[in-house]
């Protein structure tokens, strides 16, 4: 399904399911494997937080998630590395969120799909999503004394945009210019990357102004205003007018 977005663009509704086929349900396997990979990226989480990474082994870690060590590093090839998982969950629920906003609002055109999802992505709507963004708080505030962690963050951020590319590419259309929607795939990613950096080095709320929606749609425009694929219509304003939308918590579409 195709409808026209902002000056005459097309965007196409994309599903958030892989095309042809219902996803297969995970297997038992499947869902315990996931469900030990996230107890011990908590355990590490809480670990550095309390004590820092230099302060915390793989030994703690394992013991702190109540696993032997070998199935600590059956998933994980350091301590640094355990918490690759929560670091990536807010980036998983953001591409669900941008699919499922063009498809819900179709009209919006993409600058206001991705201001959207970023803005629903990282506003805290339950506890989960809440305790994500302090996870990553505290996560962040190590990695600025930790090469090895700031590292893994990096590499998450990196496996996001990748990701990120096929959804903006399908959004956009197929006469949507490649360097364009990797360049917009990109600045998307920054924009919450910055964001997140800039809020953990301050004790700003998770909500409102200085919160990490509002400084992430402030960073995607600057970031795309000159994009020929997103510089018109977010230089016009969107779908989200400024921090008017944001400072009172709801992230969603008018």
């Amino acid at each position: 399904m195709c409808t026209t977005g902002g000056r005459g663009r097309t965007l196409r509704t994309v599903s958030t399911k892989p095309e042809g086929s219902t996803p297969p349900t995970r297997t038992l396997t499947e869902r315990r494997k996931a469900a030990t990979q996230l107890d011990i990226a908590r355990a590490a989480a809480e670990l550095f937080t309390e004590h820092g990474p230099d302060g915390t082994t793989a030994e703690d870690i394992a013991l702190r998630a109540g696993v032997a060590l070998r199935t600590f590093y059956r998933y994980f090839r350091s301590k640094q590395d355990a918490v690759a998982p929560l670091l990536a969950g807010g980036g998983d629920r953001w591409r669900e969120l941008l699919a499922a906003t063009a498809a819900t609002e179709p009209g919006a055109g993409l600058p206001a799909a991705l201001e959207h999802s970023i803005a629903a992505s990282l506003t805290p709507a339950d506890p989960a999503t809440e305790e994500g963004l302090r996870w990553t708080r505290g996560l962040l505030r190590a990695a600025a004394q930790d090469p090895a962690l700031r590292a893994v963050w990096y590499r998450v951020n990196q496996e996001s945009e990748e990701r990120l590319r096929e959804v903006v590419a399908g959004l956009a259309g197929p006469a949507a210019d490649p360097l364009e929607v990797r360049l917009a795939a990109a600045a998307a990613t920054d924009a919450i990357r910055i964001a997140l950096e800039s809020w953990a080095e301050t004790d700003a709320p998770a909500r409102g102004e200085g919160a990490p929606a509002e400084l992430a749609v402030r960073c995607l425009r600057e970031l795309m205003g000159g994009m020929r694929l997103l510089g018109p219509a977010l230089s016009g304003g969107s779908a989200l007018s400024g921090r008017s939308a944001l400072s009172g918590g709801s992230a969603t579409a008018p």
